[in-house]
């Protein structure tokens, strides 16, 4: 939805910000807020009220080709300056985002939707990738290479990339941004960054406290509005080296056709399908706790949720017991409400693909223990819902869900419900319930996934590879892979002969 570009009264709960400047409503192109030449603007909305937070400059080709111009012409610079005086810039960042916590906090939670404290902790988390560059930069070292050849040095290093383009999704608004910035950031490279039109406020008020942090006209741009022309600009322009996304498999394979007529490094962090599995020797208390923490945090809008539950025939009854109790007992309400840990879904399409699913699933057999229907909080609101006894062909079990629905299903054998959970296109994360050390290491072989958590939910940080295998995406985020991604391989051989 657009209107000619204004500044109308915001939501009331952004009074409560201490520092109004962070918020918002124009873009971020060359180290200046601009508005775009159509004058448009893209309505941000709380989904808890659907009431207005604000609108914000819709931007086209035009001012996204202005933008790949700043990132361009800053380059050269930015990439010259020692690693340590990058860092110093990205630390200075760090500390501005994690001393702006709580005004940042509220402006994710209001236009996400999120519970304030997931808010606060996806802040920490977002903030912790611009510590983790901020040195990882400093080690991108050269390697010498044992000459083969007579009168030789050989010297093999990593050198900046270019332009970088980005493109966020909803419902990470802060940790997307900063986990691929500040990579790129710190490899040398510009960002040209795009969040999604529906939480570009978080975005824009990292732009912000980058801008305090020192960081150079044209080095890191935010350009907001739809993605259709923003995105292709950054797909077909040549002088954007790479691209990373986070967001569904179809629009990344969209992305990747677009992208391949200029050759770009692409990083493609797409859906998931995560399978849990709890064998019968678990603690049934601590499987449960680990089940609700993977599958409803983020009100089940994650890429990492477990959307597929197996559980050995054995403990069954008892673990379905204790989480139904457990899932009933989750408290739905607006994200701003003390104690809320399940939000209102994003938009009416995703509480209409959960009703899809629960409705199919009941059609083909399954029992709907607790949930099932739209919460009372609001028309966005979807009651955490527990299904058990889902058979393998129902949609739930084949299609990432993105919402507080739980499908339960037993298993027998080992290499049943590894076959099982291995069998779909993607290959994200896979979670792993037992006291078994074999069977640990067993099953953290034997799954198809990039990542694997065993008797844990909380992995990803600034140290590690994120990212999957088969549909799940290219390349990793995260770690010294994440930084290798933005940089190129250059080979000097030097002939040494007096």
């Amino acid at each position: 939805m657009t209107a000619v570009f204004a500044r109308p009264a915001y939501h009331d709960a952004l009074s409560r910000l201490s520092d109004r400047h962070l918020l918002r409503d124009l873009a971020y192109v060359g180290g200046r807020w601009i508005a775009g030449k159509t004058g448009e603007s893209v309505e941000v909305t709380d989904p808890a009220s659907s009431a207005t937070l604000a609108w914000v400059a819709s931007l086209g080709t035009d001012e996204t080709e202005a933008a790949v111009d700043a990132a361009s012409e800053a380059f050269a610079a930015w990439r010259a300056m020692l690693p340590q005086n990058r860092a110093v810039i990205l630390w200075k960042w760090h500390e501005l985002m994690l001393a702006a916590k709580e005004d940042l906090a509220l402006i994710m939670t209001l236009e996400q939707g999120k519970p304030l404290s997931e808010s606060r902790s996806e802040i920490d988390y977002a903030a912790s990738f611009l510590e983790w560059y901020a040195e990882e930069g400093k080690r991108l070292n050269a390697e010498s290479v044992t000459s083969h050849l007579p009168d030789a040095e050989m010297i093999v290093r990593r050198e900046a990339l270019g332009v970088v383009g980005i493109v966020t999704p909803w419902n990470f608004p802060s940790a997307m941004v900063t986990r691929k910035a500040a990579a790129a950031l710190a490899a040398g490279c510009t960002v040209v960054a795009h969040p999604s039109s529906e939480t570009p406020l978080s975005a824009l008020a990292l732009a912000e406290l980058a801008e305090r942090a020192g960081i150079p006209a044209g080095v890191f741009n935010v350009v907001t509005g739809q993605a259709a022309p923003i995105v292709g600009v950054l797909c077909e322009d040549i002088r954007v080296r790479a691209l990373s996304f986070t967001g569904s498999t179809n629009i990344g394979k969209l992305i990747v056709s677009q992208c391949a007529p200029t050759l770009k490094r692409l990083v493609m962090e797409l859906g998931g399908h995560a399978p849990l599995i709890v064998f019968d020797d678990a603690d049934v208390d601590k499987a449960v706790e680990i089940a609700v923490d993977a599958k409803f945090a983020t009100s089940g809008q994650d890429c990492l949720a477990a959307n597929r539950i197996f559980v050995q025939r054995q403990i069954a009854d008892a673990f379905a017991k204790a989480f139904a109790a457990r899932i009933g007992a989750l408290k739905v309400g607006v994200g701003l409400e003390n104690g809320a840990e399940i939000g209102p879904l994003m938009h009416e399409r995703a509480v209409v693909k959960v009703e899809e699913q629960v409705a199919d699933a009941l059609a083909l057999g399954a029992r709907l223990v607790t949930g099932g229907r739209r919460h009372k909080a609001g028309r966005l609101f979807y009651e955490p819902t527990l299904l058990t006894d889902v058979p393998a062909n129902a949609l739930i079990m084949r299609e990432e869900t993105f919402g507080p629905v739980a499908a339960l299903t037993t298993f027998d054998t080992e290499d049943e419900v590894v076959a099982r959970a291995n069998d779909t296109e993607y290959g994200l994360v896979a979670y792993v319930v037992t006291e078994n050390g074999a069977r640990q290491m067993r099953l953290g072989r034997a799954l198809e996934y990039g990542m694997v958590a065993i008797n844990r939910v909380k992995i990803t940080g600034g140290p590690i590879p994120f990212g999957g295998w088969k549909q799940s995406g290219l390349g990793r985020e995260g770690s010294r892979h994440g930084l290798e991604a933005f940089t190129e391989l250059k080979y000097l051989c030097i002939d040494t002969a007096a």
